[in-house]
């Protein structure tokens, strides 16, 4: 592991130079921290930047608007500005030590000692600073050889730090799925059986926000694995068990085998027992939005196996679809391939055909038009001159009940 950030296309964005420069990065003034030199160590895409600063917020907007950068005080409270260049968001955070947390909120102070910043970070891997010129990386807490070592640690006293923020139970475990080699610190791992109680005064939001995130990792179930052990999740998951990973288990993989990129969505919905109004439950229970809450009982609503894939994404959608094939072992991977650039088509005619068919106007029309679609539907969509063929059928049959 080199003691210098690696170059990458990041670093060459547009307007990054000009944000630097106004902050006076060259003077010091400024460092990329956390993710950005993390990831760009291991050499990983880039996404999210964050600069840490000696200026005051102030200072940061002002600066700015010399030099023509827009300025958004997203979070200003806590000393963060957005400077958006070229449509990128950057966010750019003056130093800070906690004055007092409740493990949920904390009041900060500024200040200008580097290490005082990183000593408030939760773990070594997401304290490394990068001086954005020289590229030189500082490392107060062995961060780098954590990294090179696969190892995830809290900074100082695991408790302490969950103490300030008990989200860095979860953080921990989602840092360990990514980063780490499925091998807990032992003084974490019992720090965080210790306080999961503690997640229960966490807004749900947050929860699941994390939770999402820890699914959505390549490789979750070693880490899930530990907290399930360790009765992690117990206090505000109580419907994952062992049970639970096994299903997960089985859906990675038929991910993997059927190329299907990774849903935290459809994941969660693995972890889930196979009753709809269950998952309804737990969607209200992490405030989803009605979106996610609604992908999560669809997936759950019934086996896939035994309907056609098409005529089960004609149903439900396709991102449904997919979810359901995927979940049910029973279900054929080799359906997913039928989906793939298939577009559900609309039926093509409506009632106004089947009344120009001799169908009576009224409530039969519509009756009608439902049972043509699902005979359309049953034989696989067939060109229209069988369509025609199907309405007549159908016309004819509502026509003999009325007489």
């Amino acid at each position: 592991m080199t003691s210098l950030l690696p170059d990458a296309d990041w670093r060459h964005r547009p307007g990054l130079d000009a944000l630097l420069a106004a902050l006076g990065a060259a003077e010091g003034h400024a460092r990329f921290v956390g993710g950005a030199v993390r990831d760009g160590l291991l050499g990983l895409p880039v996404s999210d930047l964050d600069i840490a600063t000696d200026l005051t917020p102030q200072s940061v907007i002002d600066r700015l608007k010399t030099a023509g950068i827009k300025a958004v005080p997203t979070g200003i409270d806590h000393g963060t500005i957005t400077a958006v260049i070229h449509g990128w968001p950057v966010e750019i955070t003056t130093l800070r030590r906690d004055v007092s947390t409740d493990g949920r909120r904390a009041t900060i102070a500024y200040t200008g000692d580097w290490r005082e910043d990183a000593a408030r970070r939760d773990f070594t891997i997401n304290a490394l600073y990068a001086h954005p010129v020289t590229h030189e990386i500082t490392d107060f807490f062995d961060g780098v050889a954590d990294l090179q070592a696969h190892r995830v640690r809290f900074i100082g006293d695991p408790r302490a730090r969950i103490a300030e923020d008990h989200l860095r139970i979860l953080r921990y475990f989602r840092f360990l799925a990514r980063f780490g080699d499925e091998q807990p610190d032992d003084e974490a791992y019992a720090a965080c059986r210790t306080a999961a109680k503690s997640l229960m005064a966490l807004s749900r939001e947050r929860i699941a926000d994390e939770l999402l995130k820890l699914l959505a990792v390549a490789a979750p179930l070693a880490s899930l694995q530990l907290m399930v052990d360790g009765g992690i999740l117990l206090p505000v998951m109580p419907e994952v068990d062992q049970n639970s990973l096994d299903q997960l288990s089985t859906l990675i993989v038929r991910e993997t085998a059927s190329a299907t990129a990774p849903s935290a969505l459809r994941r969660l919905a693995a972890l889930l027992p196979r009753d709809p109004r269950i998952a309804d439950q737990v969607g209200a229970r992490l405030k989803l939005s009605n979106k996610a809450r609604k992908r999560l009982t669809t997936a759950l609503e019934a086996p896939a196996s035994g309907i056609p894939p098409r005529a089960l994404a004609f149903t439900i959608g396709m991102e449904g679809a997919i979810d359901r094939i995927l979940l049910d072992p029973a279900a054929p991977l080799d359906g997913l391939a039928m989906l793939e650039n298939w577009t559900p088509p609309r039926l093509p005619l409506g009632g106004g055909v089947l009344i120009a068919r001799g169908l009576q106007p009224g409530p039969d029309v519509a009756k009608a038009l439902a049972e043509v679609q699902a005979v359309w539907v049953a034989e696989g969509f067939p060109d229209d001159i069988r369509l025609a063929e199907i309405a007549d059928q159908t016309v004819s049959k509502f026509q003999r009940a009325r007489q």
